[in-house]
C-alpha cells in the first residue's frame, strides 16, 4: 500500500476541487437559477453521478490516506494501519462490475474505428415523432427535413443506450438491430457514446478508481457531448453553437475528423481504465 501524509494528499484534493468547479460551475449557476441548457445537463441528467460525489476526490485502490477521517465514514471506505483506504470487500462485492468493465474496454478498444454513423442516432430519436427533445429546442430542418436525412442516409448506430432511445420508425432502419445482450460485441471505439461512457465506467467503480481518470474522462465526455449535439437536428445557435450540418457532403467530412480526433482522445483513458480494472481483479485474486 501506497500511504500518503496529509500534507500530500490534501494538496491533490484541493487541486481536484479547484478543476471540477472550473468545469460545472456553470451548471450549478444554472441550476441555482432554474435555467436549463439542451447540451450539458445531459452530464448531469443521463448520468447519475452528482456534481458534489464528482468534486470528492478519490485516491483509488491501493492508497492509505493518513489522517483522512473525513473519508473514514464514506462508503468503499474503512480505515487501516496508516489511515483510511478503499475497502477490500467493498471490491469483493463490486467485482462482477470490475470484470465487466474490463471485458468491455478490451473488447470496444480492440475492434476497428468506425467512423460512418455520422452522428445520426440523434436524428433517429425524433425521426417520424411529434416530440421535440432537449427543452423543446427547435429543428433545424423541421420535422419534414429531418425525416428526409434519415432517409437517404444509413442508419449504423452500435451504441445500445442510443438506439434504445430511436423512434419505432427508426428501429428497423438501422443496419443491424442491437440489444443489451450483444454489447460486449458491438461497442467500437469510434462510438461517441462509447468514449462518453467511459466517465460513467470511472464514477460505477468509486472510490476504487482515482479521480484523476475520472475527470479526464468527464472532460472528455463534455467535448463528446458537444460534438454530438453539434451535429443533431436541433436549431443551438441561440446556445453560441456552430451546427455540423450533416445533411451534406462537407458536413459529414467535417463530423468525421471532429469523431476521428475524439476517438484518439478517448483511446488511452480506455486502456487507462482497463488497466486499473485488471489491477482490480488481480487484488481480488481467484
Amino acid at each position: 500500500m501506497n500511504v500518503l501524509d496529509a500534507s500530500e494528499w490534501i494538496p491533490r484534493r484541493d487541486r481536484h476541487r479547484a478543476r471540477v468547479s472550473a468545469l460545472i460551475g456553470p451548471h450549478l449557476e444554472r441550476r441555482d437559477r432554474g435555467a436549463t441548457h439542451p447540451v450539458n445537463d445531459f452530464l448531469f441528467t443521463y448520468y447519475s453521478y452528482r456534481p458534489n460525489q464528482l468534486l470528492r476526490w478519490h485516491a483509488g485502490w491501493g492508497t492509505v490516506l493518513a489522517g483522512a477521517d473525513e473519508y473514514a465514514d464514506l462508503r468503499g471506505y474503512h480505515r487501516a494501519d496508516g489511515g483510511v483506504t478503499v475497502d477490500p470487500e467493498f471490491l469483493r462485492r463490486r467485482a462482477d462490475t470490475v470484470a465487466f468493465t474490463a471485458r468491455l474496454m478490451e473488447a470496444t478498444g480492440g475492434r476497428p474505428t468506425h467512423l460512418s454513423c455520422f452522428g445520426l442516432h440523434e436524428w433517429a430519436m425524433v425521426y417520424r415523432s411529434e416530440e421535440v427533445r432537449h427543452g423543446g429546442v427547435p429543428l433545424r430542418l423541421g420535422a419534414g427535413g429531418t425525416d428526409s436525412v434519415v432517409e437517404s442516409l444509413q442508419l449504423r448506430c452500435t451504441h445500445y443506450d442510443a438506439y434504445r432511445f430511436f423512434t419505432p420508425a427508426a428501429e428497423p432502419r438501422n443496419s443491424v438491430p442491437l440489444t443489451r445482450a450483444d454489447q460486449l460485441g458491438r461497442e467500437q471505439p469510434g462510438c461517441l457514446h462509447a468514449s462518453m461512457d467511459l466517465y460513467k465506467y470511472c464514477y460505477k467503480l468509486a472510490p476504487m478508481i482515482d479521480s484523476d481518470l475520472t475527470v479526464d474522462c468527464f472532460e472528455l465526455a463534455l467535448a463528446a457531448r458537444e460534438l454530438d449535439m453539434r451535429a443533431s437536428p436541433y436549431d443551438l445557435s441561440g446556445y453560441g453553437y456552430t451546427p455540423i450540418p450533416i445533411e451534406t457532403p462537407h458536413g459529414r467530412a467535417e463530423y468525421v475528423r471532429e469523431q476521428a480526433a475524439l476517438a484518439a482522445r478517448a483511446a488511452p483513458l480506455r486502456a487507462a481504465l482497463h488497466d486499473r480494472c485488471r489491477r482490480l481483479l488481480a487484488a481480488v485474486g481467484p
